[in-house]
Order: structure tokens, then sequence, then C-alpha cells
């Protein structure tokens, strides 16, 4: 496993998500969003990437059943 980098964005994200119902988090490919949004927020909320095609699709298609079948599984 590779060693975590701590970033200085760590304590405005922790912020952020304290007071408002969603953060987006944007930057360029490989970055270490995906990375950083694990590490600080795996034990509390669940990750669902739109990357695959299908998964897309359904998202874009239904997305209250999208996000229905997460949030009633407790993944978001």
């Amino acid at each position: 496993m590779e060693k975590y980098i701590q970033r200085s964005l760590e304590p405005v994200l922790w912020k952020a998500v304290g007071q408002f119902p969603a953060v987006v988090l944007t930057g360029p490919r490989q970055s270490g969003k995906t990375t950083l949004l694990k590490h600080l927020f795996a034990d509390k909320y669940g990750y669902v990437s739109l990357e695959l095609p299908d998964i897309r699709a359904v998202a874009r298609e239904d997305p209250r059943g999208f996000l229905e079948m997460y949030l009633g599984t407790g993944h978001l």
C-alpha cells in the first residue's frame, strides 16, 4: 500500500462538509482527488464512480432512481 500524502486542503474540506449538504472537489486527472476524499470520508460516506458507461447511463436516465439505489443501502 502506498503512503498517503497529507494535503493542505483537508481542513477546508472538513469545514465545507460541516457547512454544506453537498461539496464538489474538482481538479485535473490523476491529481489525488479520489484518494483524498476516500482518506477523509470513507468511514462516514460511500463512494460511487460514474466512470463506467453503464453506471453513468443509469444515473443520466433515472437520476432519482440512481440516488435511491444508494441512499437505501446507506452508501451515500
